[in-house]
């Protein structure tokens, strides 16, 4: 191996001095826009700040690619879940007709929505992919009610800062900023390429965020809390998937 000069360790130092100072301003420069993400802790957690903040100055009002229904996949690949729990299984076996999404947190007006409930507001589509942190895609048509939809309905409070959501799998839940929240492409999808959404991708109701990566499109939601801060939830990190390695912030 070639020796390092001394000429070379300095500006690979001073470089690297700079960059860690450029890191520092950035996050304090995110810290005054409010884009500090709930897991800008650790030691990658300026990076995840600067992501964050970066893409939420760029292209908060970007939207996702839609596709044309001959690109729709022609076999969607639906990633491995665990098996449904009891309490799965009895709203299975009654077609969710006692299903519910409650929504609750910092709204004028909690709410306990069943899947009529949802289908009453404005329906729309998307064709859009799905991708996976694993490598894999695929494309579908996603039918649903835009989240903004609901949330308008139970009267977000002014401090709002996040919607929490929360699988029937208690082990699984996700969030999102406002800016996602109320993205008109941010679905409760009930439905998908023309019929009913399938259990195995997440039926009866899952979250769809095609700005983000899949696992911010949690499957088997049941409930939703707005809230100001992710402290209060989990380890404190925003998510179950910061708590297993993966960042909060998976914009694409």
């Amino acid at each position: 191996m070639r020796p390092i000069s001394r000429r070379k360790l300095m500006t690979t130092g001073l470089a690297a001095t700079a960059g860690l100072a450029g890191l520092t301003a950035a996050t304090r420069l995110a810290e005054r826009y409010g884009l500090i993400p709930p897991d800008h802790g650790g030691i990658y957690g300026p990076g995840e700040t600067l992501t964050y903040a970066a893409q939420r100055l760029l292209t908060t009002h970007s939207l996702a690619r839609e596709f044309s229904r001959s690109m729709i996949s022609k076999s969607p690949f639906a990633n491995e879940t665990s098996p449904p729990n009891d309490a799965f299984k009895h709203l299975q076996a009654s077609g969710f007709s006692d299903w519910r999404l409650s929504v609750d947190g910092m709204v004028a007006r909690p709410a306990s929505l069943s899947l009529s409930d949802l289908k009453s507001f404005p329906v729309h589509s998307q064709i859009t992919e799905v991708t996976c942190e694993e490598g894999w895609s695929y494309i579908a048509e996603w039918i649903g009610t835009p989240l903004i939809e609901v949330l308008n309905a139970v009267g977000l409070l002014p401090q709002a800062r996040y919607v929490a959501y929360f699988s029937i799998d208690k082990d699984w839940w996700e969030s999102i900023d406002m800016a996602d929240a109320l993205h008109p492409q941010t679905f409760l999808t009930w439905g998908m390429n023309d019929g009913d959404l399938p259990v195995s991708f997440g039926g009866p109701l899952r979250m769809r965020v095609p700005r983000q990566l899949g696992y911010k499109s949690l499957k088997y939601v049941t409930r939703l809390t707005v809230t100001d801060t992710m402290k209060r939830f989990g380890k404190g990190l925003g998510s179950a998937e910061p708590e297993n390695g993966y960042a909060w912030y998976a914009g694409i």
